[in-house]
């Protein structure tokens, strides 16, 4: 019995601290699985594009003339913040480490498209950065022209923004 109840007690200690060191877990995976949702996650940026817009136009709204509301400031910021460091983990996390290959320069046109991949998914990166920085909607439209233009060069000149055709599955 002294033995059961010490083997409880250390349970009833580690439990806590195993729950508390633990990190969220991301988006998606890095393992091999091959379950990929490309076109989800084109969409989910340019969702994000059009939160981090709002969030511009809110936050401009707000700061104008008489008395503020910094409480709504204040989170309207955040969410900026917040849904342009999702932009970037996407970008980063998903297309640039688990689905950009890279393509031997021997290979012209493979290396090219590949190229301007990470030329585009770079670009992405600090504009996202630009809008966490700012409140200048001309970032939001780079943002976006980027993102399309990325979409057109991943899944090919097919596919259509979000709402602007049928979906396309790549795999």
């Amino acid at each position: 019995m002294k033995h059961s109840i010490s083997v409880f007690a250390v349970v009833l200690f580690a439990l806590p601290l195993l729950l508390l060191s633990t990190s969220p877990a991301q988006a998606h995976c890095e393992i091999p699985c091959g379950i990929y949702g490309d076109s989800m996650r084109l969409d989910l940026i340019a969702e994000h594009i059009t939160t981090l817009e709002k969030s511009m136009q809110q936050i401009t709204e707000l700061s104008k003339g008489g008395e503020k509301n910094y409480n709504q400031l204040v989170r309207w910021i955040a969410n900026k913040e917040d849904h342009a460091n999702q932009i970037q983990d996407i970008v980063s996390q998903y297309f640039l480490t688990q689905r950009i290959q890279p393509a031997p320069k021997e290979d012209a046109p493979a290396y090219e498209k590949y190229t301007r991949q990470l030329i585009l998914l770079h670009q992405m990166l600090i504009s996202a950065m630009k809008c966490k920085q700012t409140t200048d909607l001309e970032n939001i439209e780079k943002l976006r022209s980027l993102l399309e233009e990325f979409r057109t060069s991943y899944l090919g000149p097919e596919t259509a923004a979000p709402g602007q055709g049928s979906a396309h599955k790549h795999e």
